[in-house]
């Protein structure tokens, strides 16, 4: 069943309900209404009679040839009177009596209770009357033939109209579901026409200054295909440039083996052609290596375990990690505050991927000064703990510090150096994860300040 059908069922089951009470309610308050009315022309009708009877002294004999004369054209009322002692004095047409009065009946109407029921479908009232200190008891019923026929006709009325009224709702149902749906048939058209191809299209989100539902709901799927457009360009940005960062080792491997084996070399020779070629499968093991720690680091940070890591204790692996394989390299790290409480040095975080990230920040300053030296200082603040990681190196130009966290972007002062433009990106990512923030500041001979903040194990769930 399609959406449009369903609205308009229940927007027909609702409404047409909602008709039905009111009209029951109608029919209803229309039965109640003549009813009491009729028990009101009742009494009326037994008191007159009484007065033609007692007060006026009608002869009775006149009375009921009126009853007679009239019984053939209208449901006339039927009156009855009794005396204290239950005794008939007077009666409209004995031979077709339609109130049965019983003793209690009578008893009750005598006290002073006015007494109201139905004898079929004629309804019948009893009541009291003094006449000159004597009561006595009326009976009145009659059949409303006006009022069951007027009530009829206001129940074939309402129901007709009940009918009517659900036929209508059914198609202008139909046709406001179409009129509310026919954006929704506009998106899916729409976005039948998107594909890996044509990640360029968007939905068409209508007027811009009518926002409703369904516009949010198209603005949110455009910026859903902007996230995928521009996660398929980085996708393919980046296989071009692994593609180009491995062939240029993979190459140079090949020559110089190639080179080696076009004939017979000196031993020499031999050991500079397997020196290169180690120093270009180095090369390729680095970059492997970067490549699958980016990529660990791209993972949802719901897939990566998180514990408690002590930043001085990461940042200390990082060092000598990275000065086992530059002894060249210096680091002097200087610790501001008070750090013996293990809480105030501790990050929620993954103990590898703050290493990979702090090793990165130590290589590349030392790799870009001169003597090669990285000066660390941690301090803690109110929320969080303050890496700051300075060189006095080359530094970084104004228009590539936009750039520097993009995979294998390598600016202008860097080309000069070895390396593969991943371990900025990467170490972005990693402070990301950690829901931390790193910002850079340098300028060309001045040299570059990149600090990296991460939040208290308390703070970062």
């Amino acid at each position: 069943m399609t959406i449009r059908t369903r609205l308009t069922l229940r927007f027909v089951l609702l409404t047409t309900a909602i008709l039905a009470l009111f009209a029951g309610t109608t029919y209803y308050s229309a039965l109640r209404n003549r009813e009491a009315e009729f028990y009101a022309l009742l009494r009326k009708e037994a008191l007159t009679k009484a007065n033609l009877f007692f007060e006026a002294r009608l002869n009775p004999q006149t009375l009921q040839d009126i009853y007679h004369r009239n019984r053939k054209v209208i449901r006339e009322v039927e009156v009855a009177i009794y005396d204290s002692r239950h005794q008939l004095l007077y009666h409209d047409a004995v031979e077709i009596d339609e109130v049965k009065e019983t003793a209690s009946m009578l008893d009750s109407i005598l006290s002073g209770q006015t007494v109201q029921f139905y004898q079929g479908r004629w309804q019948a009232v009893g009541l009291k009357f003094s006449f000159e200190g004597a009561d006595y008891a009326l009976t009145a019923a009659a059949y409303d033939e006006y009022g069951y026929a007027k009530l009829d006709r206001l129940g074939q009325t309402l129901a007709a109209l009940w009918l009517l009224g659900v036929v209508i709702l059914w198609f202008s149902g139909r046709y406001f579901a179409e009129r509310a749906l026919r954006p929704i048939r506009n998106m899916v058209e729409n976005a039948r026409l998107i594909s890996a191809t044509h990640l360029d299209l968007r939905l068409r989100t209508g007027d811009p200054h009518q926002r409703d539902e369904l516009t949010e709901l198209a603005d949110t799927f455009n910026a859903l295909l902007d996230r995928l457009e521009h996660s398929f360009e980085a996708q393919k940005q980046f296989v071009s440039n692994v593609s180009h960062e491995l062939r240029t080792p993979l190459a140079a491997m090949i020559s110089e083996l190639e080179w080696a084996a076009q004939r017979n070399r000196t031993p020499e020779e031999y050991q500079r052609a397997l020196q290169n070629a180690l120093a270009d499968a180095r090369r390729l093991a680095r970059l492997s290596s970067s490549l699958l720690d980016l990529a660990r680091a791209s993972y949802d940070a719901a897939q990566i375990k998180l514990s408690p890591v002590r930043v001085d204790e990461a940042l200390l692996d990082a060092c000598q990690q990275v000065q086992q394989h530059n002894p060249e390299y210096r680091v002097d790290i200087r610790f501001e505050g008070n750090f013996e409480q293990e809480q105030a040095i501790t990050v929620r975080g993954n103990g590898h991927l703050l290493g990979v990230a702090f090793a990165n920040l130590i290589e590349n300053a030392c790799k870009f000064s001169s003597p090669p030296e990285c000066r660390i200082s941690v301090a803690l603040r109110e929320d969080c703990i303050r890496l700051t990681f300075a060189d006095a190196g080359i530094g970084i130009r104004p228009e590539d510090l936009p750039h520097i966290f993009t995979p294998f972007y390598r600016g202008v002062n860097g080309t000069g150096a070895h390396g593969h433009g991943i371990g900025l990106p990467l170490t972005a990512r990693i402070v990301e994860l950690h829901r931390g923030r790193i910002h850079t500041d340098s300028a060309p001979g001045q040299g570059t300040t990149v600090v990296v903040e991460l939040p208290y194990a308390d703070r970062a769930l």
